[in-house]
């Protein structure tokens, strides 16, 4: 890292600083300071989450199943092994299980017992992910929780639940929407939402980006 990469980083203007944003580099630098944790880990691994793992990761996974029957054929029975094996841009760590969104049944992803979550091509887990509410009610009810989260599902749609655990993380692959067959993998990509790959919504449609 350079050193005016250091320098921004260490004195960007804290009035732009959100009140966690502000505890976060206060904490940091108490711990640079006092020499726990080099500042050239912290920018590794704040690079690791910005740009090597996320849901922009797992958008470009299920665009490419979109795209090529082969990919998801190989994704759908092992998904680690196809994304480890055939993509350049993503590894996955732990054993991931991929689950496909049709018209007659619908994947949602939870983690009963505390808030395990394929962190490798989804990122940072949401806040209502972890919340006691949604562990407990999507289980139980799921058709109205997704109605709350603005799904509306028909009612002839099937609807799985897949309970991760420290051992197994999934992934859903959404349906793609229609009108896209000459949108290219990066636009596709583009429609794909986090939560869309939980499980809790629906991709975005070219409709919704000309309105965004």
């Amino acid at each position: 890292m350079s050193d005016s990469h250091h320098h921004d980083h260490a004195h960007s203007d804290v009035s732009t600083l959100t009140d966690i944003q502000k505890r976060v580099k206060a904490l940091e630098s108490i711990l640079v300071d006092k020499g726990l944790v080099e500042r050239d880990v912290i920018d590794q691994i704040i690079e690791h989450f910005e740009n090597k793992v996320g849901p922009h990761v797992g958008a470009r996974i299920v665009a490419r199943a979109w795209v090529s029957p082969e990919f998801k054929k190989s994704l759908l029975a092992d998904a680690t092994n196809a994304i480890n094996g055939e993509l350049d841009f993503a590894e996955v760590g732990q054993h991931l299980i991929a689950v496909e969104n049709s018209d007659e049944l619908h994947n949602v992803v939870v983690c009963t017992l505390c808030s395990c979550y394929p962190w490798d091509v989804l990122g940072l887990p949401p806040v209502w992910y972890k919340s006691a509410p949604y562990r407990s009610r999507v289980v139980s009810e799921p058709r109205s929780v997704l109605e709350e989260f603005g799904l509306d599902l028909p009612q002839d749609t099937k609807i799985r639940i897949w309970d991760s655990t420290a051992e197994t993380r999934y992934l859903v692959i959404p349906q793609r929407p229609k009108n896209t067959e000459l949108m290219s993998e990066a636009e596709l990509a583009d429609l794909v939402t986090r939560d869309s790959m939980i499980g809790t919504s629906d991709v975005l449609t070219t409709a919704d980006q000309v309105n965004t």
